[in-house]
């Protein structure tokens, strides 16, 4: 299923519990589709949201209201059955919007060009807190929600942790020599993995952020723009080169860079955005098939210990040692060195 957004997209999201997907363009317009098994996707709307790019998007209020944010520095929510601004935040951030990522029901996050990551309560429409946790773009956000904790990646090289409850940045990992670019917890909060500019994915053992515990190359030729968790043992990427893949390629945009991949409320759909201005959305269980199969899946051993939670006698730096494997990532054998290794 394709839909020709006619330009460039910065940003994708589902609907939590509607088949409605919403995306973000260069021109600054939102777009809603309704999508469906057998029927073409249908344009519910069209907002002119923003005087420059709309770079993220997300549904919030249980998907009542859609939260866009833009270079212009402003936040705006759009009502999805009506498409009248809710509410916007003129100046909300000194620097460019570039990530935007729910926490709970009533708080948001967004990311801007310069490093600053604001907390918002969607209710009272204000801002809660403000963590100067970077010098660069904001890349990535996701949220460990059982310890309230924020996982931010930069352009800076850096990865930093910011504690909701304290109000202040745990931690904040070395420098890395290439821009961190994307960012999931898998492996039930035991481990962090980021992707990078040069392709190589940077594994961090939960509680131990200065220095990541392993690097893994090979896996993709390019960037790895975006990182999506399939489960607790697999993960989707979405690389420079316009591959969607699970370590192997699963699908493409031609030769275009993927920009953002999210998935449907009831995980039967996975949206993807590129720079060959189209929404696509990709049937999991064509796309999957054998993947699934218990013969396909790796052996995990599960050896962290659930109890850490901040930085505490970190392991040798894996700088100069980095780990190799044949190939570029695109057999099996790969994939299931590299998601073994997530259990180390």
């Amino acid at each position: 299923m394709e839909i020709d957004l006619g330009n460039l997209a910065f940003d994708v999201d589902f609907h939590p519990s509607e088949q409605l997907v919403a995306s973000g363009l260069i021109t600054g317009d939102l777009l809603l589709y309704r999508y469906g098994d057998g029927s073409s996707p249908e344009k519910l709307l069209e907002v002119r949201a923003h005087g420059e790019s709309c770079r993220a998007v997300r549904f919030i209020n249980d998907g009542k209201a859609i939260l866009t944010g833009s270079p212009d520095c402003s936040i705006l929510a759009t009502d999805v059955e009506t498409g009248s601004v809710v509410a916007r935040v003129e100046n909300a951030h000194e620097a460019a919007v570039n990530r935007l990522v729910n926490l709970t029901e009533s708080t948001i996050a967004t990311g801007d060009d310069n490093g600053c990551i604001k907390v918002w309560d969607t209710r009272q429409r204000s801002c809660c807190n403000t963590f100067s946790a970077h010098e660069d773009f904001i890349s990535d956000m996701t949220f460990a929600s059982d310890s309230m904790k924020l996982v931010v990646t930069s352009g800076d090289g850096t990865l930093s942790v910011c504690n909701l409850r304290s109000n202040k940045v745990q931690t904040r990992s070395e420098f890395s020599e290439d821009e961190l670019l994307s960012v999931v917890i898998m492996k039930n909060g035991r481990k962090v993995v980021c992707g990078t500019q040069s392709g190589t994915l940077l594994l961090y053992s939960w509680g131990f952020f200065k220095d990541c515990s392993d690097r893994f190359v090979d896996l993709s030729p390019s960037s790895v723009d975006a990182l999506l968790k399939l489960d607790e043992d697999r993960i989707i990427a979405g690389t420079e080169n316009g591959l969607i893949r699970i370590i192997q390629p699963i699908a493409e945009h031609s030769d275009h860079p993927i920009e953002r991949l999210a998935f449907s409320h009831d995980k039967k759909f996975l949206g993807s955005i590129s720079h060959d201005q189209t929404l696509k959305l990709w049937d999991l269980n064509d796309i999957l098939g054998s993947e699934d199969s218990p013969s396909s899946q790796a052996a995990i051993d599960d050896s962290d210990s659930d109890e850490m939670d901040v930085d505490a006698n970190p392991p040798d730096s894996s700088k100069g040692n980095k780990k190799k494997h044949s190939g570029k990532g695109n057999d099996v054998g790969n994939a299931n060195n590299f998601f073994a290794d997530l259990g180390d």
